[in-house]
């Protein structure tokens, strides 16, 4: 599991190379839902002003590991055969900018599936822009793309406007529950009917596959080839969000909203449940509390924090981490209870930062 040489450092640049033929994680987006330079630390600063957000005056985004999109991950999962597939994780509000930064810098040609976690802003805002990215075939003509969601994410899409025409392998019910919700498709109503807007001559309609997934750890589910078991959690009192583990060679484990962690979950990816992760993505959230003891508990060769707002500085946090780890390291005298005696490296990641890894 090896960062890309091609992606640029915290703080500089670096020359294009061509990536290994392996499957990689692409972070296009590791900020929070407003996303970062939050625009209210630059036209009303403070005193002193806020030193993050300072810096998206100051450097240019590919080269301040500061500069953060909305949260999403762009899995390149490739095949035996060698074949890639590109498996789209949230399509938030930020996607555009993604799009140009990021899949043209990795060489991203298009996105095969999109798995949603749930439906805020910040996860689903994006899919207006999702036909710009959807595979063609010779005569150029948009491919249908499947879009993975729970039927409660669905029900808000349809919650005021019923329509007929949507396409996937399940029922979709429109209750009086539903329709107390102003929904996406009330301004992306395209999206549903597969016709672009009145007057857009331009523009082509998405074709989109809606297919319902479950918020079960015990009912995975296959997109573009690789398998995904949803890992529902918390993201506040009262309302759950997905993360999702993947990986048949490396576990990977993805949460990108969590406030706690159910038992189900917390089960399928600790070392001392299913068994230990290669690699675990997760919220910041209160860096220092939640999220480090959720580490440590869960216990994974390796931790990426992502989602953070601007009370983190990218160099210092990771240095902090840095000495975190080896805190945890010398603990190796009770190694029988907690075995940490490798410790457990964790660091920020970054927009743009491209992780090989063998899925």
């Amino acid at each position: 599991m090896e960062p890309d040489s091609a992606t640029p450092p915290a703080g500089g640049t670096a020359a294009s190379v061509s990536p290994p033929p392996s499957s990689s994680l692409i972070f296009l987006g590791t900020g929070c839902s407003g996303a970062l330079p939050d625009t209210r630390c630059l036209i009303r600063p403070g005193t002193p002003p806020c030193h993050v957000c300072s810096m998206g005056l100051s450097l240019p985004p590919d080269q301040n590991p500061n500069y953060r999109l909305n949260t999403s991950l762009l899995i390149d999962y490739c095949h035996d055969d060698g074949t890639h597939k590109y498996i789209l994780i949230d399509i938030g509000k930020t996607f555009r900018e993604q799009v140009l930064r990021w899949f043209v810098h990795h060489k991203v040609p298009s996105v095969d599936s999109v798995i949603l976690t749930h439906e805020h802003a910040d996860a689903v805002l994006g899919l207006d822009e999702v036909w710009v990215v959807q595979p063609r075939n010779d005569r150029n003509e948009i491919q249908q793309i499947p879009i993975f969601l729970t039927q409660f994410t669905l029900d808000r899409f349809i919650s005021i406007l019923c329509f007929p025409r949507i396409s996937h392998q399940h029922k979709v019910s429109c209750n009086n529950a539903s329709r107390r919700f102003y929904s996406v498709v009330r301004r992306f109503p395209y999206l549903v009917e597969q016709k672009p807007e009145d007057g857009d001559e331009d523009a082509q309609a998405a074709k989109i596959d809606w297919k319902i997934i479950e918020e079960d750890v015990e009912k995975p589910f296959v997109a573009s080839g690789l398998e995904f078991v949803p890992l529902p959690v918390m993201h506040g009192e009262g309302y759950i969000c997905l993360g999702f583990l993947f990986g048949r060679r490396a576990r990977v484990a993805y949460l990108s909203d969590v406030s706690r962690f159910l038992p189900k979950t917390e089960h399928a990816i600790s070392k001392s449940g299913a068994g230990q992760l290669d690699l675990l993505i997760l919220e910041a959230n209160a860096l220092h509390g939640v999220s480090l003891d959720a580490i440590k508990k869960i216990r994974p060769k390796r931790a990426l924090l992502i989602g953070m707002r601007h009370f983190f500085e990218h160099q210092r946090e990771n240095q902090m981490l840095a000495e975190w780890s080896i805190r945890l390291k010398a603990l190796s005298h009770l190694q029988a209870l907690y075995d940490y005696s490798e410790g457990i490296p964790v660091q920020l990641a970054h927009d743009g930062l491209r992780v090989f890894i063998d899925l």
